[in-house]
């Protein structure tokens, strides 16, 4: 079985897109991701110095702070990233839906 890391940067965008009124079907787990991933035995994934400088370092023509690190994240981690964004296929982000 493989472990899944789920990134800190993907609570950080749930609730903020929660709190701006972007995504409100995330009322049943906004302010309770860190109990959810656990109860599915998910593992966070922290960002760490190196995923910063890899974000910042990306050239990508939109602004998403969030996709950058997800992005910089999959590659400096060299992980698979469960996402329906296709676009992230352009980094060379090895991607699962």
């Amino acid at each position: 079985m493989n472990d899944v890391f789920v990134s800190s940067i993907s609570a950080m965008e749930l609730a903020t897109k929660f709190r701006i009124g972007k995504l409100p079907e995330a009322a049943m787990i906004s302010g309770r991701f860190v109990e959810r991933i656990a109860l599915e035995r998910f593992q966070p994934l922290p960002i760490a110095l190196a995923h910063a400088d890899a974000a910042g370092l990306l050239a990508i023509p939109h602004r998403d702070p969030f996709d950058r690190f997800l992005i910089a994240q999959a590659i400096v981690d060299d992980m698979e990233l469960v996402s329906n964004e296709e676009r992230f296929d352009a980094w060379g982000v090895r991607r699962l839906w």
